[in-house]
């Protein structure tokens, strides 16, 4: 005779539906864990003296000794039926099941916690209790999970890994340190000055505490992959090539080529609108309050951008500039189509040096503490001392023009039309890897750290190691040619003239989401920590959308206790399936609260649940 199924032991139904199918059958699903309440026995049938009984036996059992209790427990529980087995095991588990975290000290309980690596199980476990909510309000616990997350330093700051360039020459004397990679439209110039190297996350109130810089940053990812909030300015009426495009601690700046600049702040308000030049602005450089910009007519133009007066108009170049960067507070360098670069005093409006060597058009230049180097259309790039205005190297080894060039003060890397990307050493001006793969024109570069992102006429993104001078992730990102890129830690935010703007994740190469609407063109996208501003041309208009991925203000700090905050706080006892939650996956909803009450509790859309922290906890930004 066959005894009944085991969960081993498939049903003689289930072969035939195996047969059948010819799919696994479904695992036994085993059976729901008992609740927190106690079982408890069924009065319905009881007599009416029974309660008087058990008085009595109660009474009898309390009075008696522990090995009394024992023999009167062994004896009752051999009589039992298997059935009556079943309910006593029920009835005890809950009973003996204990609360480590109230038993154990806060040193074993904070570095149990140490190994929760997911925010939402901390958010939610600071529900659990009183003593736990303060326990999770120990800042070490959230400093260590800012760590796992990467969360320790702003988004925006370099790695100071590279070494200072130092040879015969002083002009090879780089202050790395104090200088961050701006070899991106939208990058803005990073000194030792604060006040220039503010970032839109340390213009907000400083917040004090891991657990509040955690949250605030966890929340700015969330947005990042799935939310923030945008708004969309026309710029013109008609279609208007936008040829640069800043994005700095207090503006966005718009360059077109219908010789105006416009200034809005950071919230895509207008400020004003820049008028001077006489033809197409096709370069310009903020630094701080002051901007310098050039074009096609030839004259590099120094603005105030809270008065919006040209304060300097310098007169040299005898072509089209079409690059310039700024090398301190006081020196602009502009490169032209007349093949020079000139060197500027912008306080005074005089020329310091004209620096004189290539034989075609200068496209591109970047700077890193005395040393600049630009790229030319004569397919070479130079290596210049600022202070010493002579040529140290030239970088030969192009076929075609260079159109993009990227300097972090121990490497360049310079993208051609050859459709080959070269990484260089400025001191020596060896060539060390040619980096194959793009199809077309490279015409976008930025260089972070040992991270190289290119972009090309192919449609194509790649992202290479310059460690090992290989190709990590090759994204297939546009129809047609990439026209903005640039990248953090994090993320590549790329633009490209199919009129689409997409983020990819910088580990994995995955697409993360595509950021705007689809439009005829994308010209220019900068992005900072938490605001990302795309130029589009959008039904034959120029449009600038805004894009905000801050927080509101009220989920970073603490609020006031929830409804179940406060039930907890009066009995911390007191079970939670009193409370009437109801689990649902990854989220947390509560029968009868309102959403406020759900945020304290789910991650998903509030970050972790603030609670008061203790005195003495260590704070994350420091003073300075």
């Amino acid at each position: 005779m066959r005894g009944p199924p085991t969960p081993n032991m498939p049903t003689p139904a289930a072969d035939f539906d195996q047969q059948l199918t010819g799919s696994a059958p479904d695992p036994p699903t085993p059976a729901a864990s008992p609740g927190p309440a106690h079982c408890q026995p069924d009065w319905s049938n009881a007599a009416d003296d029974e309660d008087f009984f058990l008085a009595k036996v109660r009474q009898h059992f309390q009075n008696s000794s522990g090995p009394q209790r024992t023999r009167i427990l062994a004896d009752l529980l051999n009589l039992c039926t298997s059935q009556q087995l079943s309910f006593v095991h029920q009835f005890v588990s809950p009973l003996l099941k204990k609360d480590p975290f109230t038993s154990l000290p806060d040193e074993l309980c904070l570095r149990i916690l140490s190994f929760i690596d997911d925010p939402k199980v901390l958010a939610r476990s600071s529900q659990v209790s009183k003593r736990w909510r303060d326990l999770l309000s120990d800042d070490m616990t959230w400093k260590n999970l800012c760590e796992k997350h990467d969360y320790g330093r702003r988004m925006s700051e370099v790695s100071p890994s590279a070494p200072i360039m130092t040879t015969r020459s002083s002009a090879y004397a780089v202050d790395v340190d104090s200088e961050m990679s701006s070899s991106f439209p939208g990058a803005f110039p990073f000194t030792s000055h604060a006040s220039n190297a503010m970032s839109f996350e340390s213009r907000r109130p400083k917040i004090r505490s891991y657990k509040s810089h955690f949250k605030q940053r966890y929340l700015v990812e969330a947005a990042w992959r799935s939310g923030g909030t945008s708004i969309s300015r026309n710029i013109t009426q008609e279609g208007g090539v936008v040829t640069s495009l800043h994005l700095t601690q207090k503006y966005i700046i718009v360059a077109l080529d219908n010789a105006k600049i416009h200034v809005f702040d950071t919230d895509g308000n207008s400020m004003r609108t820049l008028q001077g030049h006489v033809m197409g602005v096709w370069a310009m450089v903020p630094w701080g309050d002051t901007m310098v910009s050039g074009g096609c007519d030839r004259d590099v133009r120094v603005w105030d951008l809270k008065t919006g007066a040209c304060l300097h108009t310098l007169r040299g170049h005898t072509s089209t500039v079409r690059c310039l960067k700024m090398a301190d507070a006081n020196t602009a360098i502009s490169g032209s189509r007349d093949t020079t670069l000139r060197i500027w005093d912008i306080r005074t409006g005089l020329c310091k040096n004209v620096l004189v060597g290539h034989q075609s058009s200068v496209r591109c230049l970047e700077i890193k503490g005395d040393i600049v180097v630009s790229g030319s259309y004569d397919t070479f790039a130079r290596v210049w001392s600022i202070s010493e205005g002579r040529c140290l190297q030239t970088l030969q080894g192009h076929f075609s023009q260079i159109y993009a060039i990227a300097f972090d003060g121990k490497r360049v890397a310079t993208g051609s039309l050859d459709t080959n990307v070269r990484v260089w050493d400025p001191m020596t001006g060896e060539c060390l890897a040619i980096l194959q793969g793009h199809t077309s024109l490279v015409g976008q570069l930025q260089m972070r750290g040992d991270t190289l992102v290119t972009g090309g006429s192919d449609g194509s993104v790649r992202v290479w190691s310059l460690e090992k001078m290989c190709p990590i992730h090759r994204l297939a990102a546009h129809d047609n040619s990439v026209t903005s890129l640039q990248f953090d830690d994090t993320r590549v935010v790329s633009g490209g003239s199919d009129g689409r703007v997409k983020i990819w994740d910088l580990k994995t190469g995955h697409l993360v989401r595509e950021l705007i609407a689809q439009c005829e063109a994308v010209w220019r996208v900068a992005f900072e920590d938490e605001k990302c501003v795309a130029l589009t041309l959008r039904q034959g208009r120029t449009v600038m959308e805004v894009w905000s991925f801050s927080p509101p203000e009220e989920m970073l700090y603490d609020r006031p206790f929830s409804l179940q905050q406060r039930v907890l706080e009066d009995d911390p006892d007191r079970p939670m399936s009193a409370m009437a939650f109801d689990y649902r996956g990854s989220d947390v909803s509560m029968a009868g609260l309102g959403r406020e009450a759900s945020q304290d509790l789910s991650m998903v859309d509030a970050g972790p649940s603030t609670a008061p922290l203790q005195g003495g906890n260590m704070t994350f930004f420091h003073e300075n």
